[in-house]
């Protein structure tokens, strides 16, 4: 993938991204805690996509928000 092509593409996940957290945080309003989970494993997956060396920590994070939500 050529530098342009992947700052693109960077970009178009760091827009989900943000998209994604918008509508965890909707469904948490809204106290649907297993569509803002499945949410929340949409950010990890974006997430890895931009940082692949940090999936193990990323994976543990939501794994501990999710512990403190419950």
């Amino acid at each position: 993938m050529g530098q342009r092509q992947r700052n693109k593409h960077e970009e178009a996940i760091d827009y989900i991204l943000a998209m994604l957290g918008q509508l965890r945080a909707m469904a948490k309003a809204e106290q649907c805690d297993m569509l803002a989970y499945f949410i929340e494993l949409a950010c990890v997956e974006a997430s890895d996509i931009l940082n692949p060396d940090h999936r193990a920590d990323l994976i543990e994070l939501a794994c501990q928000k999710r512990n403190r939500a419950t």
